[in-house]
């Protein structure tokens, strides 16, 4: 093992270049390009093979991550993409958009050590991509046909995962969802420089190739119930994710040009598709020529900040209330965000819009961090006669995003919720309150991170098989 791994005493850390900022700032291309194969297997050598595995231990599929980069730094590329998929039904997603730098890569031990983490994520995407390209990648092959069927509400990352794991059972899947495409959040949340929408079509396009049956543009409680989809499935998944925007409840509010994060993103996101958006076309979702204020610290505020970059907004802030190094979302991202162009503005917070019909300025107070609060984080307090005003001509609400009203939305008074508006689930089976429906995803724990929602859709999928054969059992009987 010496000879092919243990590398990091001689080998520095290296991750594939990123496109010069004056270039990726003009179109919505990935800004990180692919490894080598050479320098594939060279990071991947790096890795200390470490007796308790970190990197696996912090990340939500446990994926055998210290394996499968001794297999790449064998050159033994299709073993290491097999056991790469067989944890993760997206790898190539997930060696994309996956905060590495909090999970995979900030827990490595080299990197604790001081000689720089092993670049997990864009290995992980490099014997994904490779594995593309091979044709290593294939449809499922079942070998048992069942007649029982499962519906999936969702075709995000949750429903997808769920979705393949039971076609591989042999289960007859159909998977419901309130969009024109497949992907969900993966495809009309995520902006294109981070994950180019072609990944996620091509990996949708092989479950369809699979078996899988996509029933697109159909909501649930406008088209039909939650009780009939019930009836024609032996079971039911509900994988809708959150969407619904956190507000911002300040004078000012009902001023024009105030949008939720999603609304700006959906209509850069579908522009890209090829779509006629006609809120973009008009100008109002469209950056182009703005101050625009982006309110919020996550990856979405991220996503936005660096979108307006991109759509040649005149200038690019973004208000948060704690520091730099009490950022929810990626460091990595907020580093791209600044090299780009986006000006950070630390300790501050909106209390007024000001504007004639259209927002036209913002008044933000300074914060100071006080004592930490029932989280453990320091608490954001207001700096008393400190505000001041900031001119903005769109300004974008990223606060993050609660759960729809489902039980109304889907009819369905037995469909129980938690006090945050959740559905209400059985911790071990994951069903909810109306037998034989199932939940998983952010729709159940809260809007949270894609390698989550996909590890939650493979643990339902296994309580959604129990769950039919158990039925099968009792009706023999």
């Amino acid at each position: 093992m010496s000879e092919k791994m243990l590398k990091f005493v001689k080998l520095g850390q290296q991750s594939p270049p990123k496109r010069e900022v004056a270039d990726r700032k003009d179109d919505f291309k990935e800004i990180y390009d692919e490894f080598i194969k050479d320098r594939a297997k060279e990071q991947s050598s790096r890795c200390s093979q470490c007796g308790v595995p970190f990197c696996q231990v912090h990340c939500p599929l446990s994926n055998n991550i210290p394996d499968w980069l001794k297999l790449t730094a064998e050159g033994r590329l299709e073993e290491a993409y097999q056991l790469s998929q067989s944890t993760n039904n997206m790898p190539e997603v997930c060696g994309r958009i996956c905060p590495q730098d909090r999970l995979c890569e900030g827990n490595c031990v080299i990197e604790q050590s001081g000689h720089g983490t092993v670049t997990i994520g864009s290995v992980e995407k490099f014997i994904t991509e490779n594995a593309w390209e091979k044709g290593w990648v294939k449809p499922i092959e079942v070998k048992n046909e069942r007649s029982e069927s499962i519906g999936i509400i969702g075709a995000g990352p949750a429903g997808l995962a769920c979705a393949e794991e039971l076609r591989k059972l042999g289960f007859q899947i159909t998977v419901y969802d309130r969009y024109d495409r497949s992907g969900g959040l993966l495809i009309y949340g995520i902006p294109n420089f981070k994950l180019e929408k072609k990944v996620v079509q091509r990996r949708t396009k092989l479950l369809e190739k699979s078996g899988i049956k996509f029933t697109h543009n159909f909501e649930v409680g406008k088209d039909v119930t939650l009780k009939h989809l019930r009836d024609k499935h032996d079971a039911v998944l509900i994988s809708t994710g959150v969407y619904k925007a956190r507000e911002v409840n300040l004078p000012g509010s009902d001023l024009a040009n105030i949008f939720p994060a999603m609304d700006f993103l959906t209509a850069s996101n579908k522009k890209g598709l090829g779509d006629e958006v006609e809120l973009f076309d008009d100008g109002t979702l469209n950056a182009k020529g703005k101050d625009v204020i982006v309110i919020g610290g996550g990856d979405t505020a991220m996503d936005c900040v660096r979108t307006a970059i991109r759509q040649e907004a005149r200038s690019v802030k973004c208000l948060y209330r704690r520091d730099k190094e009490n950022m929810p979302g990626s460091a990595r991202e907020v580093q791209n965000a600044e090299e780009e162009g986006v000006e950070f503005v630390w300790l501050s917070s909106p209390s007024k819009f000001i504007g004639n019909n259209k927002v036209e300025k913002v008044v933000v107070n300074k914060i100071k961090l006080g004592n930490p609060d029932d989280s453990g984080r320091r608490r954001p307090e207001i700096i008393k006669d400190s505000h001041y005003e900031i001119r903005a001509d769109l300004v974008i609400k990223s606060l993050g995003f609660d759960p729809e009203d489902l039980p109304n939305l889907f009819n369905e008074e037995r469909l129980k919720v938690t006090k945050w508006g959740t559905l209400k689930v059985d911790f071990k089976t994951m069903e909810t309150s109306v037998p034989g429906v199932f939940a998983a995803g952010d729709i159940v724990r809260g809007a949270s991170l894609v390698v989550w929602a996909i590890k939650d859709g493979r643990d339902v999928s296994k309580n959604i098989s129990n769950y039919i054969n158990s039925k099968r059992k009792k009706e023999v009987a």
